[in-house]
C-alpha cells in the first residue's frame, strides 16, 4: 500500500477524532500538543470594568453586565470575577425598565445577579490596580474581592468606556493613564502569579494604551476596540436599525463590545480560538471599510492567540452542538455612532421625543446646549494653548502631529499628566469629550515645553472656567 495516501488518511482521522480544528486561523496546532479542554488547570479569573456613569454612558454598564452573564454560563465562578461599575443606570430615572439592563434591542435582562464588587465612587484606578495584584491593603471600599491567582491561572480582563490617545476614563478620581497600566501588568507578570492574560479593551484610540508599550513577552495578549488614532463606535442607538425599543433614549452596546459577546454567546467556546474571534469581532466592527467603524487590533503575546477562548471564558454548555465557522459572521447594524457623540444622541433624542414646553424637554434643551458649549470651550481653548506656545501657524501642526506606528504615545508620561493639570486648574475638566485632546497634550511634551510655560500659555487662554456640569473640577482633576 502506498504510504502517502495512508498517511493523509491518518492525518485526517487525527484530526476528526480530537473533536476541534487544529488549524486556528494563521497557528497550526500538532497533534503531539496537548489540548485545550475541561483538563484545564489552574483557575478562571475575570475583571469586568465600567469606566463612566450617567445614563447616556448605559452602552458600557451594559456591556459589562452582559459579559457577567457570559463568564457565569460559561462556569466560572462568581468568587472569581470582580466588576466593577458605578452601577447608577439600573434603576436610574431615566431608564423605561427599572431595575433591568439589556445590551441589544430584543436582549434579555443582563443586570440580574451583578455582583456589586466596586460601585460609586469605588471604581477607581487604584482600586483596579490593587484587585489585579491581589493587594487587598490597597484597596480603598468596595467588596475586598482581588485576583489571588496563582501560577497556574488564566486572568481575562474587559474593559469598556470612554478613552483618548494613553487615557482610559474612570468615573471617580484621575483617569488611568497608558504607563501606569502597563507597568501593573508587567507587575502582575514578575510576582509569577497567572500563567497567560487575555485583556479585551473598548475606547477610542484604545490602541494606544498597548502600542510601543506591552512587552511580547510577559503572557499577555489584547484586542483593542480601535487603532491609537481613532474613535470606537456605539450601537443599538436611536435611529439605527435594529433600534432599541421606542422608549430608550440611548445606545446600548459597542460595536466592539457587542461582536466579540454576541459571537461567544452563540458558539462552543472549547473550539473557538482567540484568534479567530479576533478576526471575526475584526470584519464586523471595520464595518466594511465605511465611514462608520474602527479598526481592531491586537498586541502582546501574539501567539497567545491560539488559545480556545474556553480557557479564559468557559463555555456555555448549550453551545456544545454549535462549532465555530468562519462563515457564522453575525451582521451589523445599519450604521453606528461615535462613541463622542453618544451623548449628544441621548439629549437629543430625549429632547425630539418629550412633550412640548414640558420640563423635560426644557431639562434635555439645556443638556444639549451645555454639552455643545463645552465642546467648543475645550477646542477652542486647547488650539489658543498651541498657537501661545509655538505660534499661530505652526502651533496646529505640533498638537495634531501622530507619531509613526509602533512608538508609544509620549515619552515623558509624568510630563504628560503635568500638562493636563496645568491645563485643566485654568480651564476646567477635559471630561470625556476633552480626552480626544491627550495626544495635543504629548506632542506639547514631546517639544520640551515646561510646566510653567504651559501654566501661563493656559492662563491665557482661559480667562475662567464655564460654570457648567461638563466643566466642573468638583470631581477632581485627570491627572
Amino acid at each position: 500500500m502506498d504510504p502517502l495516501p495512508t498517511f493523509l488518511f491518518l492525518i485526517a482521522v487525527a484530526t476528526l477524532v480530537s473533536g476541534r480544528r487544529d488549524l486556528a486561523g494563521d497557528f497550526l496546532r500538532l497533534p503531539s500538543q496537548p489540548d485545550n479542554d475541561d483538563n484545564v488547570q489552574g483557575t478562571r479569573w475575570a475583571i469586568l470594568l465600567a469606566g463612566s456613569n450617567g445614563y447616556w454612558n448605559y452602552r458600557h454598564q451594559a456591556d459589562i453586565c452582559h459579559a457577567y452573564q457570559i463568564l457565569r454560563k460559561g462556569g466560572l465562578k462568581e468568587e472569581n470575577i470582580i466588576v466593577f461599575m458605578y452601577d447608577d443606570i439600573a434603576f436610574n430615572e431615566e431608564n423605561p425598565r427599572p431595575g433591568v439592563i439589556i445590551n441589544k434591542p430584543d436582549g434579555d435582562d443582563v443586570y440580574e445577579g451583578v455582583p456589586k464588587d466596586y460601585t460609586g465612587e469605588d471604581v477607581t484606578a487604584n482600586n483596579f490596580f490593587a484587585a489585579l495584584l491581589g493587594n487587598k491593603s490597597a484597596l480603598t471600599g468596595g467588596s475586598g474581592k482581588v485576583v489571588d491567582s496563582g501560577p497556574d491561572d488564566r486572568i481575562f480582563i474587559y474593559y469598556s468606556d470612554h478613552g483618548g490617545p494613553g487615557v482610559l476614563g474612570m468615573p471617580a478620581g484621575p483617569y488611568l493613564y497608558a504607563s501606569d497600566l502597563i507597568e501593573v501588568l508587567k507587575k502582575k507578570h514578575a510576582s509569577g502569579t497567572y500563567k497567560s492574560l487575555v485583556f479585551y479593551l473598548e475606547a477610542c484610540e484604545s490602541g494606544s494604551i498597548f502600542e510601543g508599550l506591552l512587552p511580547e513577552d510577559i503572557n499577555i495578549y489584547a484586542t483593542t476596540a480601535s487603532n491609537a488614532e481613532e474613535s470606537s463606535w456605539g450601537t443599538y442607538c436611536p435611529g439605527e436599525y435594529p433600534s432599541p425599543p421606542p422608549e430608550y433614549t440611548t445606545c446600548l452596546g459597542d460595536l466592539y463590545s457587542v461582536a466579540w459577546m454576541e459571537d461567544s454567546d452563540r458558539h462552543n467556546l472549547r473550539t473557538e480560538t482567540l484568534h479567530q474571534q479576533y478576526k471575526l469581532v475584526k470584519e464586523r466592527t471595520i464595518y466594511g471599510g465605511m465611514y462608520y467603524g474602527s479598526h481592531v487590533m491586537q498586541y502582546g503575546d501574539i501567539e497567545r492567540s491560539s488559545d480556545v477562548l474556553f480557557l479564559y471564558l468557559g463555555t456555555n454548555p448549550a453551545n456544545d452542538n454549535f462549532t465555530f465557522a468562519d462563515e457564522n459572521s453575525l451582521g451589523s447594524p445599519s450604521k453606528a455612532v461615535n462613541q463622542r457623540d453618544a451623548d449628544l444622541i441621548h439629549f437629543w433624542d430625549k429632547f425630539r421625543k418629550a412633550p412640548e414646553g414640558s420640563p423635560r424637554k426644557n431639562a434635555a434643551q439645556k443638556q444639549v446646549l451645555e454639552a455643545m458649549s463645552h465642546r467648543m470651550h475645550i477646542d477652542n481653548s486647547v488650539k489658543l494653548v498651541g498657537k501661545l506656545l509655538f505660534g499661530i501657524e505652526k502651533g496646529p501642526e505640533v498638537l495634531n502631529a501622530v507619531r509613526p506606528s509602533g512608538l508609544a504615545l509620549v515619552d515623558d508620561w509624568d510630563c504628560l499628566k503635568t500638562m493636563v493639570r496645568a491645563f485643566e486648574t485654568h480651564c476646567g475638566s477635559l471630561s470625556q469629550y476633552g480626552m480626544k485632546h491627550m495626544r495635543s497634550f504629548a506632542n506639547i511634551c514631546n517639544a520640551g515645553i515646561k510646566n510653567e510655560q504651559m501654566a501661563e500659555a493656559s492662563a491665557q487662554a482661559c480667562v475662567s472656567i464655564p460654570a457648567n456640569t461638563w466643566s466642573s473640577l468638583q470631581r477632581g482633576f485627570s491627572a
